[in-house]
């Protein structure tokens, strides 16, 4: 098979599409033939040397993937060569074949095609165990996600407007301002020219700035809100003022999907299985897809990304698909 290579870190041109050892399936795995993958910031940082893979994951990015079942390991015997899914991975999905826990497939859902299903793992996957699990939003709050128009943005407007929330994002245009309105944000706030602690008070705040936004994250709390960080775009290191935190009888979580022990991953997954599929399958709720590249183009779509010029998921597709 083919994959995409890191040669040593650096830009984007350190993507390399090159001849790889095809996977094994292990007992409890199944191997994917690779119809489309999708870029997530996670992977830009593994390019540049910050964000190595977990042990035993494969060195290639991916953190999703999605195409058809190509074989089965010993023990499975819920899934079956030729069966179309997407899946939640550690790594490999810039590749023609990756291997998978079981637990950690999804069926592709009824009405959306299988390139499209790539879009949906890693960002239904985030949003669900954030937002829902994790921070318990309920009908009525009020909701902030920073990055609107980014893949984990466009997922938890819909699912939270879909849980009866009142839906704030920060968007950096009017252009996506007014998109993130359609898919169900009540208000935007254009970081670019506006604070978004004036928007008022949240009881859950959805962050992948991290340091820079920790202390008016906190500010923008209301009485027993809760702060997700999912991300360190805006650095690592900041002070926490516990007294403030204190105060507001607030919480701030930290989480990442991608080290998780296996048995808690597919603990969400299933849950995504649960109660999100069906919205998926309903049509109430939607992948928001930007532009699809051919998998060797990856070191464009890193360019893309960084740009933040896109709206919603980039995928990569295998030439098969």
């Amino acid at each position: 098979m083919h994959a995409i290579s890191i040669l040593e870190p650096g830009g984007p041109e350190a993507l390399s599409w090159r001849e790889a050892p095809d996977p094994v399936p292990g007992p409890g795995e199944v191997i994917i033939d690779v119809a489309a993958t999708a870029v997530n910031r996670a992977d830009v940082l593994q390019r540049l040397g910050f964000y190595p893979p977990p042990e035993g994951a494969p060195e290639y990015p991916g953190l999703e993937a999605s195409g058809t079942i190509g074989a089965v390991g010993r023990d499975v015997d819920d899934w079956a060569p030729g069966d179309e899914v997407c899946a939640l991975l550690s790594g490999g999905g810039y590749a023609e074949r990756v291997a998978v826990a079981r637990e950690l497939l999804l069926p592709v859902p009824e009405g959306t095609s299988v390139v499209e299903a790539a879009a949906l793992p890693e960002v239904v996957c985030t949003v669900w165990s954030n937002v829902f699990m994790i921070a318990g939003l309920r009908p009525g709050e009020r909701f902030l996600v920073h990055g609107g128009g980014s893949g984990i943005g466009t997922m938890a407007i819909q699912l939270a407007k879909q849980r009866g929330a009142e839906v704030t994002c920060t968007v950096g245009t009017e252009e996506k301002a007014r998109r993130c309105v359609e898919l169900g944000a009540d208000h935007t706030v254009n970081y670019r020219t506006e604070d978004f602690v004036r928007a008022g008070e949240f009881d859950v705040i959805l962050d992948n700035m991290g340091a820079k936004y920790l202390d008016r994250n906190i500010t923008a709390l209301a009485p027993g809100g809760r702060l997700v960080v999912i991300g360190m775009q805006g650095g690592t290191r900041a002070e926490l003022d516990l007294g403030k935190l204190l105060g507001k009888r607030a919480s701030v979580h930290a989480t990442s999907l991608r080290s998780r022990p296996l048995e808690e991953r597919a603990a969400i997954v299933a849950s995504v299985r649960e109660n999100v599929w069906p919205l998926l399958e309903a049509g109430t709720v939607r992948p928001v897809i930007d532009r699809v590249l051919p998998l060797p183009q990856a070191g464009e779509a890193h360019r893309i990304m960084e740009s933040s010029g896109h709206f919603g998921k980039i995928l990569l597709k295998t030439g098969e698909s």
